[in-house]
Formats: C-alpha cells, sequence, structure tokens
C-alpha cells in the first residue's frame, strides 16, 4: 500500500481551514466522501485509473494550540498499489494535493 503524509500549520479560523481544504479539495477534482470539524476525507474519481490506483485523501485539523493559535493539518494520500518506482499514481496525487493546500493556505494567510 502506497502512503504520503505531509502537515501544514495554519492560523486561520477552523472554519475558513474547512473552506479553504474543501475548495483545494475540489479543485483537484476529487469527490468529497466525510466531513466535520476534525476530518475531511475525499477520494479519487473512478475511471482514469485501476481501482487498486485509486487514491484516498484524508486531512486531519487539529484544534489550535500553542501561544500563537496555530492548528495542524495533518494530510494522508494512500491507495492500495504497491510503491515500486519513485513516480507512482498515489505520489502525483500527493504532490497534486499538497501543492493544492499550500497554495489555499498561502491565500487565506494573504487575505
Amino acid at each position: 500500500m502506497a502512503r504520503y503524509t505531509s502537515f501544514f500549520m495554519t492560523g486561520s479560523s477552523p472554519e475558513d481551514i474547512s473552506k479553504a481544504l474543501v475548495s483545494a479539495l475540489e479543485a483537484c477534482d476529487l469527490n468529497l466522501i466525510y466531513q466535520n470539524r476534525v476530518c475531511i476525507v475525499a477520494k479519487e474519481k473512478p475511471g482514469g485509473v485501476s481501482l487498486s490506483q485509486l487514491a484516498t485523501i484524508e486531512l486531519l485539523i487539529s484544534p489550535p494550540t500553542g501561544k500563537n493559535g496555530d492548528s495542524k493539518i495533518d494530510l494522508v494520500v494512500k491507495n492500495e498499489e504497491l510503491p515500486l518506482r519513485t513516480q507512482n499514481h498515489c505520489q502525483e496525487i500527493f504532490s497534486q494535493v499538497n501543492q493544492a493546500i499550500a497554495t489555499a493556505n498561502a491565500e487565506s494567510i494573504a487575505s
């Protein structure tokens, strides 16, 4: 099973974080499966790759901590594919989602 992880720190409000993350996932053309205050799950749309290569994206939002009130967002992208090559489908989806979230985070900080 391929699995790629990353995390982001943000000082935005929980509502803004959720909106930005959902927008980022929609920009990557992913289906939103589940959403609540601390967890967002999306799945890649079927049809482009085999079923074992379909990626699942999990975003875990930790409540603000510390003096500056930053929230931690953990990103997990996984699928059933064996990562035999460095450039595999799961890694490509991870890079795409990672970039979309980084862009959304930068935009939310700027506004």
